[in-house]
């Protein structure tokens, strides 16, 4: 398997070359698509001579393990460059295991009430905020590009942009993290509608799309269909006097997004035309994805909103994921953001099921 390093230490010369070039730099999109491929090469390179300095200390040490001076000393540190060398091996091997094309990108997430009524636009209330403390955690911004509030200050609806700084290292970017958060979450607890003290189960769906680029995704204005209409706040309430609030439809597929956040009709336009570039790219993504072999798809669901993958329970502080069966008791920290260990379950498993269909 590692035999593939030499090629890809080719590659990443190559591309020292163009992204020395000024010229490159001229068209941002290919820029930032070179830097990114370029820092993935060079976080395989470097594991890669870790594991080849790791190897030859390893030896060396070995070697002088034999001297009856002080062979016992060199004895300790062969075990330890032994076990050093098996963990630099893992690492290089989940480098060169293939990954989507988008894990690089940023992501737009999608958050929608479901069963439950008001408890389950509080409990997606609670999904953004737990999403945005834990992209706080990371250094990510975030941005709403759209939302519709409930009565009580939840979200019927709400969608959030969420933005890496500078080059993310392989696997560390928003896209490549939390893909695997779509789908159905279901919380467990006694409402603040509740006068009797009984527990409810409701539910939130979330989508998780890679943020497109304009140039991977060409729209004509001819396949559009543009209504404006006037924002509304909770209950249906006016907030605007004026008809800023834009939806757009994409005739040929039917997709449709829509932004009323913004007070310009133009600035709506543009957050609802960068969702509806999300919502294409994933449809395509996941019709490219059915197609694949099942040796190639993984295991570990990503965008499919009907899919019941995680359980919160307030009254044993739970949290659950059904794909990974990771299940701790610090759901007050998960929900404050610390959700590392419960992505980093789906990430693992992932990266597990790519393995296997490497190596069978």
């Amino acid at each position: 398997m590692f035999e593939a390093v030499s090629q890809l230490a080719d590659e990443h010369a190559e591309l020292e070359v163009k992204l020395a070039d000024p010229s490159v730099h001229s068209d941002q999109s290919l820029a930032r698509k070179l830097g990114q491929r370029y820092a993935e090469l060079n976080a395989v390179l470097r594991a890669h001579a870790d594991w080849i300095q790791l190897g030859e200390d390893l030896e060396a040490a070995r070697e002088l393990a034999g001297d009856p001076d002080d062979g016992a000393g060199f004895a300790a540190e062969a075990e330890e460059l032994a076990n050093a060398r098996t963990t630099a091996e893992e690492r290089l091997r989940h480098l060169l295991i293939p990954r989507d094309a988008s894990d690089g990108k940023d992501v737009l997430l999608e958050i929608k009430s479901g069963e439950g009524g008001e408890e389950s636009a509080l409990f997606a209330g609670d999904l953004l905020r737990m999403y945005s403390r834990y992209a706080e955690r990371r250094g990510w911004s975030t941005e709403i590009l759209d939302a519709t509030e409930s009565d009580l200050g939840g979200y019927k609806s709400v969608t959030v942009a969420v933005k890496a700084k500078g080059t993310p290292e392989p696997g560390e970017a928003p896209y490549a993290l939390l893909k695997f958060e779509g789908g159905v979450h279901r919380v467990q607890r006694v409402p603040v509608t509740e006068s009797q003290g009984r527990v409810h189960t409701s539910a939130a769906g979330v989508l998780v799309m890679p943020e497109a680029e304009t140039v991977e995704v060409q729209i004509e204005d001819k396949d559009l269909r543009i209504d404006v209409y006037r924002s509304s706040g909770p209950g249906g309430q006016s907030v605007n006097t004026t008809d800023s609030a834009v939806r757009i439809t994409h005739l040929p597929t039917g997709i449709v997004a829509s932004c009323q956040n913004e007070k310009s009709q133009l600035q709506n336009k543009e957050q609802a035309m960068r969702i509806l570039r999300a919502r294409i790219l994933a449809v395509a993504e996941e019709e490219a994805n059915a197609e694949a072999s099942d040796a190639r798809r993984s295991q570990v669901r990503t965008v499919d909103r009907s899919e019941r993958i995680r359980t919160y329970n307030y009254a044993e502080n739970r949290i659950s994921d059904h794909r990974t069966g990771y299940k701790s008791y610090d759901l007050d920290r998960v929900l404050d953001g610390d959700l590392e260990a419960v992505i980093r379950s789906a990430v693992d498993a992932d990266m597990a099921t790519r393995l296997d269909s490497l190596t069978a």
